[in-house]
């Protein structure tokens, strides 16, 4: 987890020492992403030093002229005159030529950082564990992938060589105008007192308006993302009007965050406009006196005042692309966030070799509380041998799916350990582990793609034989047969094509062909019919037998199935027995039965 927490990116009222700490965090990863690039970074500089020279040469070519070449021109000595044109001209053609190459250079240094970045951010966010997901929404993290990085995208593509080849500019500029006319570069000193207080105002305020409209562009995201994937629930309960009154709020705010950075924009750009006009007119008016006086040649004046309107050019380009900076920069930020966010439960450093797993689960002094504090189970242990089948019921929030949870190790315990076949699974590599322990859960989650590609991500590269063969172990042959184009019909988005309970099946057959030695069935029949059910309880009957099962369910149905059932209420496990010792003990499992009998009567 991050040293200040996830949260901390979507506020607006960070401390100083967080703002610094985020500063250089997004600095630090910028620089990650330039160093590969390094080499193309210094010809890049190279070109715009020695483009800048040749344009910065063209006011003081124009002093030379007027001063030197014009007066011998007019005593019919016109080689000195065609000297400096022709040398105006090719510093001018030079120029444009390296700016061409320099513009193509950095637009290439800037895809290579972008494909990184958003190489970085989808590698990165796979390999967080669930409690990151669980916290962090889908929103936030489309937020980050597609908003936030064609922020960034807009930056690199274009505003930031322009910011670079301003200041280069300016710099140059000035430097030119202190060698060319002290007197002239020292009004334009003065000038900078001004102009450094209205940027100071200008960026402190665009950083929090940036910030602000930052959050509510993500928080805009977040809500139609929400709201198109529960379109169902909408649809069902009516949402539609209270959704677009809330939506339209969420609007309204980003509208006004909009409105006010134009308004500090509006008042920033004339401000540049008047401090450079009235730079231009007291080097005028100051060298006009010095020329009457013949202390200052025509054409130093005129270079003077040229130099003067090209310091202050790019300040107004600057301006234009300083919102495009803050509001990448404000985006950086999100995105470093995440970057530097530690999967809580990491991968094994020394993995053992897992050899011969017969499935067997040991749970010793295990407890699993929240990072918020909430205690979710409490210190139990319990055995489970390889092969047996277990059926854990209990109410809602009893802590069976957490229990789950830890047997994947999509969580660590809080306290104790969990062991397969003797081995603790914080030693046992991601890839092994998700080898041998596999879960399917009421979600049943379908990748676009066809209905055979989709159940063999249990075993990738399994031939066509051993997907019907698995599929046909969980029922799901026949109606995959009857699918437009049978097993390699496309499922569509999220499974679109087929029904909930036959995308069940899928995974179903997903996972059996997997051959773990646990399986997890999270409530994972919810969403089958009666008939459906039926069938999958048959192909369940066969496709346990010999390995460890865990099955997760508030059917009843289930059960009968089961070796032993787990009862479970507030974290803790209150019986334990096989289904016919529960039943005839006459506690909760036994209630419960009863209770589910009655209501098939």
């Amino acid at each position: 987890m991050s040293l200040f927490g996830t949260n901390n990116e979507e506020r607006t009222d960070l401390t100083k020492e967080e703002s610094r700490y985020v500063r250089r965090r997004s600095r630090n990863l910028l620089g990650a992403l330039l160093i590969p690039l390094r080499l193309r970074l210094w010809v890049a500089v190279a070109l715009i030093l020695f483009s800048t020279v040749l344009r910065v040469a063209g006011p003081a070519l124009v002093a030379l002229g007027i001063d030197w070449a014009l007066p011998r021109a007019i005593e019919t000595d016109y080689l000195p005159l065609w000297t400096i044109v022709l040398a105006y001209l090719g510093a001018a053609g030079a120029a444009a030529v390296t700016v061409y190459f320099f513009l193509i250079l950095t637009a290439k240094i800037a895809q290579a950082m972008l494909f990184d970045l958003r190489n970085r951010m989808f590698v990165h966010t796979q390999k967080l564990s669930v409690e990151f997901h669980e916290r962090y929404t889908a929103g936030r993290v489309i937020a980050r992938q597609t908003s936030d990085l064609e922020t960034i995208s807009e930056l690199l593509s274009g505003g930031l060589s322009e910011l670079v080849v301003g200041l280069i500019f300016m710099v140059f500029t000035a430097i030119a105008l202190l060698v060319l006319d002290p007197i002239s570069f020292l009004i334009l000193l003065v000038a900078l007192i001004p102009l450094a207080i209205l940027t100071r105002w200008f960026q402190v305020n665009t950083n929090r308006g940036f910030r602000a409209q930052r959050v509510a562009s993500s928080t805009l995201i977040q809500n139609f993302v929400e709201t198109m994937t529960g379109v169902r629930a909408v649809k069902a309960f009516r949402k539609e009007k209270r959704n677009e009154k809330h939506f339209g709020g969420l609007v309204e705010i980003y509208r006004k965050l909009n409105a006010r950075l134009i308004q500090l924009f509006g008042i920033f750009d004339p401000g540049l406009i008047l401090i450079g006009n009235v730079t231009v007119a007291a080097i005028l008016l100051v060298g006009g006196i010095r020329v009457l006086d013949g202390a200052l040649g025509i054409g130093v004046l005129t270079a003077a005042i040229l130099y003067a309107r090209q310091f202050f050019g790019p300040m107004e380009q600057i301006a234009m692309f300083y919102n495009s900076y803050q509001s990448a920069s404000s985006a950086l930020e999100k995105i470093s966030g995440v970057l530097e966010e530690e999967p809580s439960v990491p991968e094994a450093t020394n993995p053992v070799n897992l050899e011969n797993i017969k499935g067997g689960l040991k749970f010793t002094d295990v407890a699993f509380q929240y990072a918020t504090g909430d205690v979710v189970l409490k210190p139990f242990a319990l055995d489970i041998p390889g092969g047996q089948t277990i059926a854990l019921v209990g109410t809602t929030g009893a802590g069976k799916s957490t229990l789950a949870k830890l047997v994947s190790r999509f969580y660590d315990p809080s306290q104790g350990s969990v062991k397969l076949d003797g081995y603790d699974l914080r030693n046992i590599s991601n890839s092994d582990l998700r080898r041998e322990v596999v879960m399917v859960t009421q979600e049943a989650y379908l990748f676009t793609g066809s209905v055979a590609e989709n159940i063999q991500l249990g075993k990738p590269g399994a031939s066509i034989e051993e997907i019907v063969k698995a599929a046909t172990a969980v029922g799901a042959h026949e109606f995959i047969l009857d699918l437009p184009n049978g097993y390699d019909t496309d499922v569509n988005k999220r499974g679109g094509r087929v029904s909930s309970g036959q995308r069940q099946l899928i995974s179903f057959a997903r996972a059996f062909l997997a051959n773990p030695a646990v399986l997890i069935l999270d409530e994972a029949t919810s969403s089958l019919d009666i008939p459906s059910e039926a069938m999958v309880q048959l192909g369940l009957k066969t496709l346990l037998k010999g390995r460890t099962a865990i099955i997760i369910a508030h059917r009843l149905s289930t059960v009968s199935i089961a070796d032993r059932v787990l009862v479970m209420e507030h974290g803790a496990i209150i019986e334990d027995g096989s289904p016919e010792q529960l039943i005839a003990s006459g506690g909760k499992f036994s209630k419960l039965y009863k209770a589910w009998r009655d209501s098939l009567v």
